[in-house]
This record gives structure tokens, sequence and C-alpha cells, in this order.
């Protein structure tokens, strides 16, 4: 089967910067890098949180920022070219959660959630698309969800903001994939993170952060374009997607109890 990306079939040569690399998949997958002989750059908003999570890390080049802080990332991409002569692969990790009924609508959450999620990472976005064009090389990785498949119980901002980016990055595929710049989206189904861990609800088929880094880690050696997983939930929400509306609304509300 023909790669929709270039595989990366060899770690020790690859610069890679995580943005959202504090805690969850990102840590798990700066930790999974860096085993395999990657250089690894790690940007989380909390600077004290990102020293603790690599403390044992000497290797991992630590760059503080805010994702939404425009001159925050530009000013990280300038550290990390000036490091090592530029970046091969760049995952946009960071993002924001918060389980809401519609009842529960907040302007400020969607304010909230839409700044970090939408705002942050296609504004970073542009940035590293001009420095991957620039250098002639390199891969950008957004980490979405499967929430944005379709509408889903709970994730009334977080999934719209996530269905956003999937559509973000198949239009960067589109205008980037014959200028020799890869572009993926990861689509995660339930990990146990801190952002999963106030869930209330039963979360199927939940994962560790190690296997899901792993996942993601074989994708990229793959060339795929999306990294989706675990593939025995991922491809149930699949399917559900192509159901009419009316078969879909019940068989959610069916399933979660909602």
């Amino acid at each position: 089967m023909a790669t929709l990306n270039p595989p990366i079939t060899d770690w020790s040569q690859q610069r890679v910067w995580i943005i959202g690399a504090s805690t969850g998949i990102g840590k798990s997958l700066a930790d999974a890098l860096l085993a395999k002989g990657a250089r690894v750059a790690v940007s989380a908003r909390r600077a004290e949180v990102l020293e603790q999570a690599f403390s044992t890390q000497a290797k991992a080049l630590r760059l503080p920022l805010d994702l939404t802080d425009h001159e925050a990332v530009s000013r990280g991409l300038s550290h990390v070219v000036a490091s090592w002569g530029g970046v091969d692969l760049v995952v946009i990790m960071a993002g924001t959660y918060q389980s809401v009924r519609a009842w529960e609508l907040t302007d400020q959450l969607v304010r909230d959630t839409m700044q970090v999620n939408v705002y942050g990472v296609m504004s970073a976005s542009a940035l590293l698309t001009q420095h991957f064009l620039k250098q002639g090389t390199g891969h950008l990785s957004i980490v979405s969800s499967v929430a944005g498949y379709r509408g889903l119980p709970k994730a009334l901002v977080y999934g719209p903001s996530k269905a956003a980016m999937i559509n973000f990055a198949e239009t960067l595929y589109i205008d980037l994939s014959e200028k020799g710049i890869g572009v993926s989206v990861v689509n995660p189904g339930f990990v146990r993170t801190p952002l999963t861990a106030g869930n209330t609800f039963n979360m199927p088929h939940l994962i560790e952060p190690e296997e899901a880094a792993a996942q993601m880690i074989a994708g990229y050696e793959r060339g795929e374009f999306e990294i989706h997983f675990p593939k025995a939930f991922t491809r149930q929400l699949k399917f559900m997607r192509l159901l009419p509306y009316r078969w879909y609304f019940k068989l959610i509300k069916r399933s979660t109890g909602l």
C-alpha cells in the first residue's frame, strides 16, 4: 500500500519537537523517542511541570512556552533551529478539554477551548509551515481526537475544536504533500491522561499513554496520514460516521445512556 508521507525509518537522525510534552501522551512519546536515539525538544506551558517531567532526561531540550503565545512559539522554533540546525518532525500535542452538556455551555468555556485547540494550533502551524517550506523538508503532526469524527455527548466544545483540526490537517496535506512536506493527524480514542481523569462516564477501550505513543511511532514509521488508535474502538466510530442521523443519534444515546 502506498504511503501518504515519507516513512521515518531512522529515529537517530530525527530532530523532533513535541509541544505539549509534560504529561500524558506527549511525555510518553518524548520518552520513547529519546530511547530510540532521536534528538527531542519538549515544550509545555508550565515550566516547573516540564522540568519535573524530564528531570532524568538530560538529553531533552526544554522549551517552556504557551501555545497560544505566537511570539513565544516563534522564539521556541528559533531556539530549536539554532540548537540543531533545523527540525524534522513537530508534534503539536497541546490541548484542553472540559466535559460539558448543552445547559452548562458558557461563552468563556468556548473561548478558552478554541483559543488553545484551534487558534493555538493553527497559529503555530503557520510558523512551522513557512519554516518547513524554507527548509525544504519536514513533517507537521497535529494531534486531534476521535471526538472530531461526529457529535458526541459531553464533547460540546472539545469535539468541534478537534473536528476543525482534522479538516485543517487534511487541507494542509493537500497543499504541502507535493512540496515534500509531511502532514499527519493523530486521532486517539480514550487514553489515561490528566485530561481524561475527570471523566465520570465509561471510557471504552481505555489505553495507557505508553501504548498511544507506540501507536504514533508506528504510524510515523509506516508513513500514515491519519494515525488512529486503539483500532478496536476507532473502527467502530468510523463506521458510525456512515450512519444516517436517525440511526446515529439513537445508537449514541443507547450506548452512552445519556
